[in-house]
């Protein structure tokens, strides 16, 4: 203790030195008090070295900023210190921290912090080997690497700033969300430390255990776990994916929307859903879409799509159901229909078509109460169909001016070949009217007939036999001798002008939706490089730093946003 001077016989001296300085300098010169002090010139020129006492710290104060250490170098001439041994830092009561090593500029106002640095707000506790402090612009910074511990995540990063004014971190470069449930990848991330709120920017995921979210820019809710993201954005999960325009999470209900452009991807069955608005249940299994609906089976030799006003896809993903409502339409390359709603059961091949539905297989129209559907699940081809009730089947002559063939009864069964129509079962109270041709194709004459049932082959869209069964009754009458009003059954209705020829057929009369605006997510604004150049060639001469260390580094910047 020879060499230094005790605060007990300087005391006095040393806050009338301090009262002084203020006095004369005001408070931009550091203030400094300390157990003991000494000069070493030799080994520190034009510093006064300061250290603490079993009662008393050293203390460092300077428009605001507190500071405690076991030791201090004070070059008062600079107005620059530099403090050694569990160094504490607090920026009134909101600012707290902690390292082995700091140096302070009094003139520039910036510190900086090495060695174990933790730096503490009221909602997060920074982590990091170096911290530069900017009290001008009140803004912290590291570039080797920094996690940040919140109360529900903890974030890292290669590159951070925060703007305490803002209560703002600013992530660049591997920023990792690490949250018990779900971790977040981005590129980018600003972090809003009152509220845990994290904007996303540039190729940015979200994993969770059973859902993972791929947006481009986006905002999340750290702590009430929803999100919102817009361009390029995406959502796997169970097999599905979701895309559009703009998607909304709720992780806590399991519950996502999208709007605009929407496409929803079932890998496990093979099937596609597109509307502009949609909402998915993950919890239910079940998919809501609307405007400009539309499924698609994906299948090797013929997709089939089904349109409708609303669209539900529900069940796990071995027993698939799709409802549509309300003006629904359905195609493929040889088959098309309508009907008022429509079920579509995917691990059966089952299709119903309920109220007012009807079919058009190669020539032949079918019309029913309701209309059952079979499709082979394993060659993904139909199979057979049966109408219930007001079972009717018009074939148009492709030779002959309003003519056409007619077979009305109960209920019909029908049997596919190759995809077309083949043969038809007609069952109860059954009434036909059919054109008889030569081999020529010439009319000779027209069939009208009642039997309890009627078997009919076609061939090439046209009937080929015509078989009556039990209590039939029926006769074949000379064209010229069979009056134009009688060629009709009762109930003929010949719907071509409704008939789908094109996936553009699904729309066919339909005006274009409104699109929802979307208003999106704003671009963060390019911030001031954090490095003040002036301040960088005035680096003090006992610093650590060197001017290397303050440049700003092009790796180092923000590079997603716009100019203010």
């Amino acid at each position: 203790m020879k060499n230094y001077i005790s605060l007990s016989l300087l005391g006095l001296f040393s806050f009338l030195s301090i009262a002084q300085n203020a006095e004369t300098e005001g408070d931009s010169i550091i203030n400094v008090i300390a157990g003991y002090q000494r000069i070493i010139e030799d080994k520190y020129p034009g510093a006064i070295i300061y250290a603490s006492s079993d009662s008393q710290e050293v203390y460092v104060e300077h428009n605001g900023i507190k500071m405690w250490c076991d030791q201090a170098i004070f070059y008062k001439k600079d107005n620059f210190l530099r403090a050694l041994g569990k160094v504490r830092m607090n920026q009134g009561d909101s600012v707290f921290m902690n390292s082995k090593y700091a140096e302070y500029n009094g003139n520039t106002k910036l510190a900086f912090a090495s060695g174990k640095v933790k730096m503490r707000s009221p909602d997060t506790h920074l982590e990091t080997d170096t911290l530069y402090f900017d009290r001008t612009k009140q803004q912290a910074y590291y570039r080797s690497g920094g996690k940040v511990t919140d109360t529900a995540s903890v974030l890292t990063s290669r590159v951070g700033r925060f703007f305490m004014q803002e209560k703002k971190y600013q992530f660049l470069d591997h920023v990792i969300i690490t949250h018990p449930d779900y971790t977040i990848n981005s590129a980018q991330v600003n972090f809003y430390t009152e509220t845990g709120h994290a904007y996303l920017y540039g190729p940015s995921t979200i994993k969770g255990e059973t859902s993972t979210v791929y947006c481009e820019r986006g905002f999340y809710d750290t702590r009430k776990d929803y999100g919102h993201f817009v361009k390029n954005s995406r959502i796997d999960y169970n097999n599905r994916t979701v895309t559009g325009d703009s998607l909304f999470f709720n992780r806590v209900t399991n519950f996502a929307s999208a709007t605009n452009h929407i496409i929803v991807t079932d890998t496990i069955n093979k099937s596609i859903i597109k509307g502009h608005y949609a909402e998915v249940y993950r919890d239910k299994d079940s998919v809501f879409i609307t405007k400009r609906a539309v499924a698609i089976s994906v299948q090797e030799q013929d997709s089939v799509y089904i349109h409708a006003d609303t669209l539900m896809v529900t069940g796990p993903e071995d027993n698939r159901i799709i409802r549509g409502f309300k003006d629904v339409r359905l195609f493929k390359s040889d088959l098309s229909g309508r009907c008022d709603s429509i079920y579509t059961r995917q691990s059966t091949g089952l299709t119903k078509m309920i109220k007012k539905p009807v079919l058009w297989s190669g020539k032949s129209q079918i019309t029913g109460d309701s209309i059952h559907l079979q499709s082979n699940v394993e060659t993904e081809r139909l199979d057979s169909l049966r109408v219930f009730y007001n079972a009717f089947v018009i074939n148009k002559d492709t030779i002959l001016d309003n003519a056409y063939d007619q077979i009305k009864g109960k209920e019909l069964k029908g049997y596919f070949k190759d995809n077309e129509l083949h043969k038809v079962k007609m069952d109860k109270n059954v009434e036909n009217v059919l054109y008889v041709k030569d081999e020529d194709k010439e009319l000779i004459g027209i069939n009208k007939g009642t039997s309890s049932k009627l078997e009919v082959t076609f061939r090439n869209g046209d009937v080929a036999i015509i078989k009556p069964i039990m209590s039939s009754k029926d006769e074949t009458i000379p064209p010229e001798e069979f009056p134009e009003n009688a060629r009709r059954l009762r109930g003929f209705n010949w719907r071509e002008e409704e008939k789908l020829y094109s996936i553009d057929d699904l729309f066919k009369g339909k005006p274009i939706p409104q699109l929802t605006k979307i208003e999106g997510l704003p671009l963060p604004k390019i911030e001031d490089a954090f490095f003040d150049e002036n301040n960088s060639s005035e680096i003090n001469e006992n610093s650590r730093l060197d001017k290397e260390l303050l440049i700003n580094k092009k790796e180092d910047q923000q590079v997603i946003g716009k100019k203010s």
